[in-house]
Parts: structure tokens; sequence; C-alpha cells
């Protein structure tokens, strides 16, 4: 658990310039140079955000990085972060204290919650594991991030979703892919023009070495490679049948027969 220490001196105090972009703000306040592809996914003005991201793309530190910015930005806001697991979220927690770290703030528990970082200004980052007990309670949340989704339990997505009926606030889902299943393919198949979609797959990712990604295919082999790095929605080995050719074998041109 952690909070800020009220201190008038530290930079993050400091109100933000509206005209500097959240990308920027990171890279001169956080000390992270976002590649292109992060700036654009934290420069965004979207409420409903979907990443579709290779492994080890960094999206654990973009969102981190987001939700402080959101926190020095936001007077007395609420950014909630659900992961699968309390160890994931713990290590999203623990990036952003880091980077509050960085403005020179001091933090320390909140008091109410394991995994948590209260601002002097009043905002807090509440890190939540993916169980529905644990979710239920809060309210008005600005900023509402949900890491691996494709993990996430249907149940545990429409019990959170709520958080944002009063604030009319923010919701991301970053993942890689699993399969054509639950609400993070939906999503991102039949979520229409609601969603500002964004997809990083291994090749466009600066980091990685070719080399290494040609070591993955001939281990992995094409369809988990596919998944893992490609960014693709690949149907579970027990299906009979594609979900494409299901989807396919179903029409809306006829009328109701008449008998």
């Amino acid at each position: 658990m952690f909070i800020v220490e009220r201190d008038q001196n530290i930079p993050g105090k400091r109100e933000i310039p509206q005209d500097l972009g959240v990308a920027e703000w990171v890279r001169s306040s956080l000390g992270f140079d976002a590649d292109a592809t992060q700036a654009r996914v934290l420069d965004t003005r979207s409420k409903r955000v979907l990443l579709n991201c290779t492994r080890q793309w960094g999206k654990s530190t973009v969102t981190a990085a987001r939700a402080v910015h959101e926190a020095v930005s936001n007077a007395g806001s609420l950014t909630i972060a659900v992961s699968p697991s309390a160890r994931q979220t713990g290590e999203f927690v623990r990036k952003a204290k880091e980077f509050a770290s960085r403005l020179r703030m001091r933090v320390k528990g909140d008091g109410h919650n394991e995994m948590s970082l209260a601002f002097p200004n009043g905002s807090r980052i509440v890190g939540l594991p993916g169980t529905e007990a644990t979710v239920r309670g809060f309210s008005a949340v600005a900023l509402l991030l949900v890491d691996e989704a494709s993990r996430v339990g249907d149940d545990l997505y429409m019990a959170i979703r709520p958080m944002l009926a009063v604030s009319g606030g923010t919701l991301w889902l970053m993942s890689t892919p699993r399969g054509k299943r639950g609400f993070f393919y939906e999503a991102w198949a039949n979520g229409g023009p609601t969603w500002e979609r964004v997809s990083v797959k291994a090749e466009d990712c600066p980091r990685f070495l070719a080399s290494h990604l040609e070591d993955e295919r001939r281990t992995m082999g094409e369809r988990t490679y596919r998944q893992e790095y490609g960014c693709e929605f690949e149907d579970t080995t027990s299906a009979v049948f594609s979900r494409d050719l299901i989807e396919a074998a179903f029409t809306s041109d006829f009328g109701p027969l008449d008998l």
C-alpha cells in the first residue's frame, strides 16, 4: 500500500500545461521515452481503447505512465487497474510507484487498499486482482484499465463496467489474444466504432530482434506464434469447425417462414 506524503515542493504537484501531450509529459517528467505507437496510445483522447499487442511490448509500462498522468493532472480522480492475478496487479502498481518516485514523491499505504497509490491532490490509483469479490464498491472511476483482458472473465468485466456510469470515465482493454472468445475478442471484432483499436505486432516493435522472433516461430509453431506475437485471434484447437465458418452459416436475409 502506498500514499504520497504532502510536500508543497514536489514537482508532481505543479499543474500540467494543457497544451502538453501525455507522451511528452511522460518523457520529460517520468523519463519514459515512448516509441511512436506507445505515444499514440498515451495521447489518444478516445474514451474506449482496445490495445491488441504482442507479448513484451510494454503495455504495463504504458498504462502505468498513463495512470500517473491521470492522477497528477486530474485532482481527486480515481484510477482502477484490474489484472487476472494479484501478482500482475502488483507489478502494475510497482511500476506506477516507480514513476511517482521519479517525480520525487515519497509513497506509502493509503490505509484502505492493499495495492494503491494516493496523491497529495486527492487522486488515487488502486490495483485489484481479477476476482469479482474484490472489484465491487468502487464508483466514479476516471480511468479503468484492464490488463491481460483476454484472460479476465466475462462476469468480472460486466461487474466493473458500472464503475464508469457516473463519471463517464475512460476504459482501456489491453491484451494479447487468446482465441475467438470472451469480451476482449467480441469488442475487437464486433464492438463497432465506439472503440479505438490499436494493434502492435512484434514485427512492428523496434525493440525486438528479428533473429529472436524467428527462433520463437520455430519453437512455438506457426499458430501459437501468430497469437502471441502476431496479434491474431486463433480458433481453439478443440473446435471441430472454425468460428468464422459457423458465423458464415447464419444469415438475416430471410424473413419468417409461412407455415
